[in-house]
C-alpha cells in the first residue's frame, strides 16, 4: 500500500512529511544544498557552522518525476524517493552520494536516517551513505594519525588534546560533505558503509555541495561558512615560543639576542602561569613587574607579544565567585564540580554564555589589551576535560553530548568579537582546536601536545592537509613537537631541522617546545611554582642545527610576499596555502596518491624528510609542468618520481617553471 504523505514547496524549499519525521532539503549557496530531519514536531533553527545563505543567484528547480521528488541547485541534484531515501547527482547525471537503503535485503530494516529516542531526552542519530569503488576521502580536521586519504578510517567526532573534529570532508568523487551538528559522535568511512553517528541530537543536518575541482568545492564551502580575516604581516614571519618564560627579563633577554644576531622575528610568546591564579587573566607583577615597558620595548623590536589565555577558572581567582553565581562556567551533572585538575581544581567559563564571554573579554582588554598586546593564545580550547566524560558536563547552550564540539568556535569567538570591537580587522589567534566555522573567528590552529618524535613528526603532514581541506586553513604544529627533546641529543637534533625546515613552509612558523631537562621554577610561591623547560631558541642546538635554522628563517623572510598573496586569497575565497597535491592538479591520478607532499601556494612543492636517518627521498612532480630544484637549479619533467638528494641542510623544494618565486633562489639561481 503506498504511503501517504504531506509533501509540498515552501520558498524553494521541499518538506517531507511522514509520521513523526519532518524532512528540508533546500538550496543553500551555489551548487549547494540543505538537508534537515527531526522528529521534534518542529525544526530547530540553529545554523550552527553555516552562514546566512546567498541565495540571489540561485534558482532551484522543483519537479515531480516517476514517484519521487526532484530539486536542482545549479550542479547538485538531489532525489527524494516514494520511501524518502535521498540521492545526490552532479551535472553530468553521476551518483555522487546515495543513501544506504535495505532494499535489497527487507528483513534487515536498517534506513539512511534512524532517530532512536533516548527515555526522557533526544535521540540517537545514525545516517548511512552507501559506498563507492575507488572514492578516497580527506578533509576531517585534525587526528594524529598518518593518513591523508581517510576512507577505511573511523574517527571520533569529539575534541581532545591534539585531536580536532572538523567535519568536512571532500570526495574525489566531486562532491564536499559538511555534518552540520556539533553533537559529539563518531563516523565511519567503510568499505560497506559511510556512517555518521550522534550520540544526542535532536536534528540530522548536513550541507552536500558539488563541483569539478576541489578548489572549486572548497570556494563554495568557504562562501557557506566564511573565511579568515586577511592574516596581519607580522603573523608571517617567525614565532619565537617555548614552555616557558617564566620571567618579564628572561623573555627580554631572548628577544634582544635574536636582535643582536640579526635574526628575523615578528612574534615571541608569554606561556601559561605568568598569571597568579587561573582565571585572573593578567600577569603576576611579581615576575613581570612592568607589563608596559616590556611591550613597548618589544615594539621598538618590531616584535609583536602574544600571551596565552587559558579559558580555566580556580576557585582562588578573584573572578571565580562573580562568574559562579552569574552562571558562566561549565556545569558537571554528577560527581564534585570540577571539570579539569591542573595545579588546582578548575571550571571552564562557559564559551557558550554570551554574557561569559563578554566578561573574559573585558578581563583581557583591561589586562592585556590595553597594554598593547593584540594576539592572543587562545589553550585549553577543546575544552581539555580531565576525564574526558562528555556525558557529565553542561553548558549554558546545552548537554556536551547535543553541543559540546561547538565551544572551540565559541572561545575563539569571544576574542574575535572583542578585538573586532575595538577597530581590529586583521584578527589572528592562535588556538589548540576548531570546529567547522571556527576559521572565520581568526582561529590559528596548532596541533596540540605532540611528542618530540618522527613518527609525530610524520603525522604532522597528514594533519596540515587534512584541516586545510576540511576548510582551516590557518595552521601550524610546534616545531620539534612538544613532549621531551633534549637540545644536547643527537638524534633530538636532526628531528629539530627536518622540523624546521617543515615549518618553514606551514601556514605559520612557529618554534615551540616542552625541552628536557627541566628549569626548576623561580620561587615556591605563587604562579611559578612551576618548572619550566630547557632553552628552546635557534640557537640551543649546536652550531650546525643553528645554521640550518637561520637559512630557513633567511628562506621564508624572502617568501612573505609570496606567502601575503596566498593570505590574501585565503581571506577572499578560503584557499588554503598549505594543500595536497591533487588540489592543484586535479587532473593528475597519482597526485590523488601521494601523502608525502603538499604544495605550499600553487607554484611551491615541498617535500618534508621524516625518516631518521634520511638522505634522499623519491619525490613525485605532477605532470604538465617542468620544476626546478630550489636548492640546485636543476630541471625536472614533470609526471615523473626522482630520487632527490636531501642532507640534513636541505628539505627538498621544486618550484614550477615560470612562476616569479623562482627569483628567490639561493644565490639567484635560475
Amino acid at each position: 500500500m503506498p504511503a501517504v504523505l504531506r509533501l509540498y514547496e515552501s520558498n524553494h524549499r521541499i518538506v517531507r512529511m511522514y509520521d513523526s519525521e519532518i524532512l528540508w532539503v533546500e538550496p543553500w549557496g551555489e551548487n549547494s544544498l540543505r538537508v534537515r530531519a527531526t522528529c521534534e514536531g518542529i525544526m530547530p533553527e540553529n545554523d550552527w557552522a553555516l552562514l546566512p545563505p546567498n541565495n540571489e543567484n540561485v534558482k532551484p528547480e522543483i519537479k515531480v518525476q516517476n514517484n519521487s521528488i526532484i530539486i536542482k541547485n545549479g550542479k547538485i541534484t538531489a532525489e527524494i524517493s516514494d520511501r524518502g531515501d535521498l540521492t545526490f547527482y552532479n551535472h553530468k547525471n553521476e551518483v555522487v552520494l546515495r543513501e544506504y537503503t535495505s532494499r535489497h535485503a527487507w528483513g534487515i530494516r536498517k534506513r539512511g536516517r534512524e532517530f532512536q529516542p533516548i527515555p526522557g531526552g533526544d535521540y540517537k542519530l545514525w545516517v548511512r551513505f552507501e559506498p563507492a569503488d575507488n572514492e578516497k576521502i580527506y578533509g576531517m580536521g585534525q587526528y594524529q594519525q598518518p593518513y591523508l586519504n581517510l576512507k577505511g578510517c573511523t574517527l571520533e567526532l569529539a575534541h581532545r588534546n591534539t585531536q580536532a573534529s572538523v567535519p568536512f570532508a571532500v570526495s574525489s568523487l566531486g562532491y564536499g560533505f559538511l555534518w552540520n551538528n556539533p553533537a559529539i559522535g563518531n563516523v565511519v568511512f567503510g568499505k560497506n558503509m559511510t556512517e555518521w553517528h550522534a550520540y544526542s541530537t535532536k536534528v540530522m543536518d548536513y550541507w552536500i555541495t558539488v563541483g569539478d575541482t576541489p578548489a572549486e568545492i572548497l570556494e563554495q564551502y568557504a562562501k557557506a561558512t566564511g573565511t579568515p580575516p586577511m592574516m596581519p604581516d607580522y603573523a608571517m614571519g617567525f614565532w619565537q615560543s617555548k614552555n616557558r618564560y617564566r620571567t618579564q627579563e628572561e623573555l627580554l633577554n631572548v628577544a634582544r639576542e635574536y636582535k643582536r644576531r640579526g635574526l628575523p622575528i615578528d612574534v615571541i610568546v608569554v606561556d601559561f602561569f605568568h598569571w597568579l591564579h587561573q582565571g585572573d587573566w593578567k600577569f603576576d607583577r611579581e615576575y613581570w613587574p612592568d607589563p608596559d615597558a616590556m611591550i613597548a620595548e618589544l615594539k621598538e623590536m618590531g616584535i609583536e607579544l602574544v600571551v596565552s589565555i587559558w579559558p580555566t577558572v580556580q576557585r582562588e581567582s578573584e573572578n571565580y565567585n562573580e562568574m559562579l553565581s552569574r552562571g558562566m562556567l561549565v556545569r558537571t551533572n554528577r560527581g564534585i564540580r570540577a571539570t579539569m585538575q591542573f595545579v588546582g581544581d578548575t571550571l571552564f567559563y562557559d564559551a557558550t554564555n554570551p554574557e561569559a564571554r563578554d566578561f573574559v573579554w573585558n578581563k583581557v582588554k583591561e589586562n592585556y589589551f590595553d597594554k598593547g598586546i593584540k594576539i592572543f593564545w587562545l589553550d585549553e580550547a577543546e575544552p581539555a576535560f580531565h576525564a574526558y566524560d562528555f556525558d557529565n558536563y553542561r553548558y549554558y547552550m546545552g548537554s556536551c553530548l547535543e553541543i559540546g564540539n561547538i565551544y572551540p568556535v565559541m572561545y575563539a569567538k569571544t576574542f574575535f568579537d572583542g578585538l573586532k570591537n575595538e577597530g581590529i580587522d586583521k584578527v589572528i589567534n592562535l588556538i589548540r582546536c576548531a570546529w567547522a566555522g571556527s576559521q572565520r573567528y581568526g582561529a590559528l590552529v596548532w596541533s596540540g601536545d605532540i611528542a618530540s618524535t618522527f613518527e609525530a613528526f610524520r603525522n604532522q603532514i597528514a594533519c596540515g592537509l587534512n584541516m586545510a581541506m576540511a576548510g582551516i586553513p590557518w595552521w601550524t604544529s610546534d616545531i620539534g613537537g612538544f613532549y621531551g627533546g633534549n637540545p644536547e641529543d643527537p638524534s633530538f637534533r636532526e628531528l629539530f631541522c627536518r622540523w624546521f625546515q617543515f615549518g618553514a613552509f606551514c601556514p605559520v612558523f612557529r618554534l615551540h617546545g616542552d625541552r628536557v631537562p627541566y628549569n626548576p621554577p623561580p620561587a615556591e610561591k605563587r604562579g611559578k611554582t612551576f618548572v619550566s623547560g630547557s632553552d628552546n631558541e635557534v640557537w640551543s642546538f649546536g652550531e650546525e642545527a643553528y645554521e640550518i635554522a637561520k637559512k630557513y628563517m633567511m628562506i621564508r623572510e624572502k617568501l612573505k610576499p609570496y606567502i601575503k598573496k596566498q593570505m590574501e586569497l585565503t581571506h577572499e575565497k578560503g584557499t588554503p596555502v598549505m594543500r595536497p597535491l591533487f588540489y592543484d592538479f586535479p587532473k593528475d591520478k597519482k597526485a590523488w596518491e601521494v601523502e608525502d607532499e603538499y604544495m605550499f601556494g600553487p607554484d611551491i612543492l615541498v617535500a618534508p624528510v621524516a625518516y631518521e636517518g634520511m638522505r634522499q627521498r623519491n619525490v613525485y612532480l605532477p605532470e604538465g609542468n617542468r620544476w626546478i630544484e630550489w636548492e640546485t637549479g636543476t630541471i625536472h619533467d614533470g609526471g615523473s618520481i626522482i630520487l632527490c638528494d636531501a642532507p640534513l641542510s636541505v628539505i627538498p623544494v621544486f618550484i614550477r617553471e615560470g612562476a616569479d618565486v623562482i627569483k628567490l633562489f639561493p644565490g639567484d639561481k635560475r
